[in-house]
């Protein structure tokens, strides 16, 4: 077994946009549909080494609650269109596969269908290699 297979994966952060109303009213209870899905994931088994995080705004009103994925070198991914009551298990497989890897890379027939359906984003880690430099040398 090498070091890589030994030593656990990055620090994970799922980044949930409370502020989300997918498209529609503020409801009357002050609790958007984004702080419901909140709530129901601090209340749900997330994999050690993963913070759940509240944030403001994603700027993805009218494309239901948003998420964000990041952490370590890895890419980091924007996922929106999910319903705050769903099922929370493709949301959860995502994280946990999204977690399990050193570049936040998933293979493409590994990723939960929502996943493969509803990304927003893909945003390069803060340090990565230039393609274009890599193709001239």
């Amino acid at each position: 077994m090498t070091d890589a297979a030994l030593s656990p994966p990055a620090q994970t952060e799922l980044l949930v946009c409370i502020k989300c109303r997918r498209g529609g009213a503020a409801p009357a209870d002050a609790r958007r549909p984004g702080r419901r899905l909140y709530d129901r994931l601090s209340d749900a088994t997330l994999p050690q080494g993963v913070t759940l995080r509240a944030v403001d705004c994603m700027q993805n009103c009218d494309h239901g609650c948003s998420v964000a994925l990041r952490g370590g070198a890895r890419w980091t991914y924007l996922y929106g269109n999910l319903d705050e009551g769903g099922p929370l298990e493709p949301l959860l497989d995502g994280l946990e596969r999204y977690h399990a890897t050193a570049d936040g890379l998933i293979p493409w027939r590994q990723r939960p269908e929502h996943f493969k359906r509803n990304c927003i984003a893909r945003i390069p880690p803060a340090v990565f290699s230039d393609p274009l430099q890599e193709a001239d040398q």
